[in-house]
């Protein structure tokens, strides 16, 4: 009988790089790809970044949403196309928005528990090439179909059908327990946190504003590989998702997309549809010291919750948040970098009121006072979803890893990672800088 361990040892797991490709808007660059191809250019980037060994890696774990039938588990098939023996394990991990968060996670859980000395994780998205289906009655026809025998019984295929029956569907982005788009929850949120149009729209030029600033700065140079893209092999160097030239006079004339015609949400405050792919090289302290690498920071903990996707959809950050910083007695004056997914300007916006909210704090958390008294000049600095755009699977691994660099870049030394997901799903992860 094997005995059971006395030890409560933890392992330090430390993030020794993190790196993406450049995120493009769906239907743009990557139009011609699929995820699978971004998931082997991102993971091989891992690999010669790095000169490591891709036999040293014990585990791929990457996150996907809307998957490619094909590549079902990309991470596997993109692990094998970028080089990495068929002897090293991969899976893909899906959770909406914070799929990369929860691989990031799940590979912290395996080094830490002694499953292995180095995980690459991260997450891959390519809304370009969303599946497209068929009515519930047309897929049933379609299975019954496989088994004629003979030409004339496929007019059983036609009987009872449209023409119109016959035209493809593309996945909504709704959720499935109350049927409401996402767009139509933000509205709701923001209404319900007195958040306004205005607001909004001044959140996101600034996101804008500031992810234009650190591409020119060369802020985000450390997080993106350039690539080219086939055919013509086009170089890829920045993101096209931002718009430098976005102004509040141009974001006050966009309508209402989702509540006609009084809504706040709009296409120019909203994260748009993006295709990317974002990876972290995790490893045990120990083992990243030994093979001479300099990490760039620890990732301490972690948590997950969940709310009522109904009435508080997005706000998952304001529950995560003071849970994680409770568990590592901190306070939010003790955070010098603050990452915060942007689905939605009026997201960002209503999550942070609730955390400033003593209200909020009293009725939701069980709190005499509120969580934060927030300085915006720590949050998302050098732009955010709204603006560097959001490939569902990958953007837990782009924010992980612009946290460590701008820890590095400011010489702080705690990093709040945190997003909202559909579901009413939320995440927030402790990083710590390395040396600090």
């Amino acid at each position: 009988m094997i005995e059971p361990s006395t030890k409560n040892e933890t392992k330090n797991i430390v993030l020794v790089d993190g790196v993406r490709l450049p995120f493009m808007r769906s239907g743009t660059e990557y139009f011609d790809q699929i995820s699978y191809d971004l998931a082997r250019d991102v993971l091989k980037a891992v690999l010669v970044r790095n000169d490591l060994d891709a036999k040293l890696v014990d585990a791929v774990i990457m996150g996907c949403v809307v998957q490619n039938p094909s590549t079902s588990n990309v991470a596997r098939d993109g692990a094998l196309g970028a080089g990495f023996p068929n002897t090293v394990p991969a899976h893909t991990v899906t959770m909406a928005c914070i799929s990369a968060n929860r691989a990031i996670a799940d590979a912290v859980a395996m080094l830490q528990t002694g499953q292995g000395e180095i995980a690459i994780a991260g997450g891959v998205e390519v809304l370009s090439d969303v599946p497209v289906g068929f009515k519930k009655e047309v897929r049933k026809k379609f299975f019954e179909s496989r088994k004629f025998s003979n030409p004339l019984e496929y007019r059983k295929f036609v009987q009872g059908m449209s023409p119109s029956d016959l035209l493809p569907q593309a996945p909504a982005i709704a959720e499935f327990s109350t049927e409401e788009v996402m767009g139509e929850s933000a509205d709701k949120l923001a209404a319900a946190f007195g958040v306004t149009r205005e607001a909004q729209d001044e959140y996101a030029l600034r996101s804008h504003k500031l992810a234009a600033k650190a591409t020119k700065e060369g802020n985000l140079d450390a997080e993106i590989t350039p690539t080219a893209v086939p055919p013509e092999f086009k170089s890829l160097t920045h993101d096209n998702t931002f718009r430098e030239d976005s102004t509040l006079e141009k974001l006050a004339s966009l309508n209402p997309v989702f509540v006609k015609p009084f809504g706040t949400v709009t296409a120019g405050n909203s994260s748009p549809l993006t295709d990317g792919a974002a990876a972290t090289l995790l490893m045990t302290e120990d083992r990243a010291l030994e093979l001479g690498f300099t990490p760039k920071a620890y990732l301490r903990d972690y948590l997950f919750v969940a709310q009522d996707p109904k009435d508080e959809l997005l706000l998952g950050p304001a529950y995560a948040t003071p849970k994680l910083l409770d568990r590592a007695g901190l306070s939010f004056a003790d955070l010098d970098v603050i990452e915060i997914h942007e689905a939605f300007a009026g997201q960002v916006l209503a999550v942070l009121t609730a955390l400033e909210s003593d209200d909020f704090a009293k009725k939701k958390l069980g709190r005499d006072r509120r969580v934060a008294d927030i300085d915006m000049d720590k949050v998302n600095a050098w732009g955010g979803s709204l603006s560097l755009g959001h490939p569902f699977g990958a953007t837990g691994a782009r924010i992980v890893t612009t946290a460590a660099n701008r820890l590095i870049d400011e010489d702080g030394r705690y990093a709040l990672v945190t997003a909202c997901a559909a579901g009413g799903l939320g995440h927030a992860m402790l990083i710590e800088r390395y040396g600090a």
